[in-house]
Formats: C-alpha cells, structure tokens, sequence
C-alpha cells in the first residue's frame, strides 16, 4: 500500500474564497429572483383582498335590499344627511271584509269597535299572525294615515277562527281602534291591510381608515327616523366602513327608488365602492 500523495490532499474541498464567492451568486440570483416574483404575489393578494372586500359589501347590500323590499308603503325614512334609514317591516297582509262581500255576521271595525274580520288562506310560518303585530290599513306616511302616529295603526290582541272550511274567515282583536276615529276617513280603496312589526334603522357609522361599521338597529318602539344611537338591539351588519350613505327618491307617491351607496377599506390599503338601488312599491 502506498501512502497519500501530501499535495492530492491539500487540494481536496472548497477554499474560504470559494465559499463566500457562491454565498454572493446565490444571493444575487435570490435577489433578482425575488424582485420578479414579489411583484405578481403582491398582485395576488391585492385581487383576494378587493374579492374579500367586494363580496362582504354585496353581501351587505343585499341584506339591507331584502328588508326594503318588505318595507310598508310610504314608510320609509331617511335621515336629513343619509346616515339612517327608517321603516316598518311588512310581515304579511290580506283583504279585510266589507259590506259589499255580503258575509253574514262579518265585523265592521271601520265603523266601530274592536274586531276586523278578512277572508283567505291563513298565514303561517314567519308570517303567522300573531298578538303584538300590528294591524296598519291605507298608509299614506301623513296624517290620518300615518303609521308612525300609529292613527291608521292598531296593535293586535288576539286572532281567532270564524271558518275554516268554506270561506277561510278570521278575526282579529284589536287593543284599540284609530280607524273609526280618522278625519276624513281613510279606508283602503281594495280594502287592503298590512300586518308589520315594530320598525327597524340602518345606521351607517363611517370612520377614515375603514374603522367604521354599518349596523342593524330594532325592537326600540315607534319612533319617527332615527331612534338614539343605543336605543333597542343592535347587531353590526358589516364592518371596515369608510364611507356609507341612504338618499330616498319618491315618484308620484306609488313607487320609490331608494339607493345605497357603501364603501369598505382595509388599513392594508384597498376600498371597494358598491352602489345599489331598490325599487319599493309605495301602493299602499
């Protein structure tokens, strides 16, 4: 066996030199690598946060656009700077009876007393009729027919069956009657009633920065517009709020367009601006 030749082994590896030389190339190599991706991820990104932005401020939108179109004719109110809108709910209705119908026995509460009478299918599932509602004919949103001074408004006591099998006929008791009281009397022409909850707000609480929120407000009683900021419950539809507003636009009295306009901000940066608009019927 022969020994190891001294100058093979002194020659074997990487010098020092060598070394640092590849750290350099392989961090310029990383770095000139990074600037052509950084940019595209950036992109990316910003495409999943304005996606992010843009399906919470349709979702939002849409939800408000939902109670719009059940709110009771002539209703709707807007604050004087756009931040809230104000209305009741519509959670059903029907056709009260009237002499004309020729039904034997019918209750005629226009002209006095406590009980109404009306004929059709009977509402069930959320629009079950039931006591706490509120009994609302004819809404013209001003006086005598103005359901926020509650004179075209009566809250529901009791409902009961008169017949169930030929002419679907029912009764409600009411806690008082305004209708037999109107001057002049404002009777439904299609002898129509709405059956409504207690009226519901969209606040808009914008802030710079996106730090603001749009909230759903209710269960705070009968107020004309906005109630107070802590009044009753309230829930937080949506929040990164920069920028949100209502405008009411009303059209002969029998239609209305009412628009939203909301705009969500991210702190990282990116705003996301939506515009919708509802078309109510005022036909009350």
């Amino acid at each position: 066996m022969t020994a190891p030749n001294v100058k093979d082994l002194r020659q074997a590896g990487f010098t020092l030199i060598e070394a640092v030389i590849v750290i350099v190339v392989i961090g310029v190599l990383g770095a000139i690598v990074a600037l052509f991706i950084r940019m595209p991820l950036q992109g990316y990104q910003d495409s999943v946060a304005r996606a992010e932005l843009t399906d919470l401020a349709d979702l939002t939108v849409r939800r408000v656009a939902r109670d719009l179109r059940l709110a009771l004719p002539n209703s709707i109110i807007v604050a004087a700077d756009g931040s809230t809108i104000s209305f009741f709910i519509t959670k059903t209705g029907g056709r009260y009876l009237v002499a004309e119908d020729e039904v034997p026995g019918f209750k005629d509460f226009l002209a006095g007393g406590d009980e109404v009478d009306f004929a059709g299918p009977r509402p069930a599932g959320k629009q079950e009729i039931l006591p706490g509602d509120s009994f609302v004919v004819n809404n013209l949103g001003v006086a005598p027919a103005d359901a926020y001074a509650s004179t075209n408004l009566a809250q529901i006591e009791a409902i009961s069956v008169i017949d169930d099998t030929n002419f679907h006929q029912y009764r409600l008791k009411l806690e008082s009657n305004p209708f037999a009281t109107q001057i002049p009397p404002m009777p439904s022409a299609g002898s129509r009633f709405h059956i409504v909850g207690p009226p519901v707000s969209y606040r808009c609480n914008a802030a710079a920065g996106g730090a603001g929120s749009m909230t759903r407000q209710w269960d705070y009683g009968i107020v004309r517009g906005a109630p107070a900021a802590n009044a009753g419950t309230i829930s937080v539809m949506t929040r990164r709020v920069s920028n949100c507003s209502f405008s009411y636009g009303d059209s002969a009295g029998r239609s209305a367009l009412v628009t939203i306009r909301l705009e969500l901000e991210v702190p990282e940066g990116g705003t996301v601006k939506l515009v919708h608009q509802v078309h109510v019927d005022n036909t009350p």
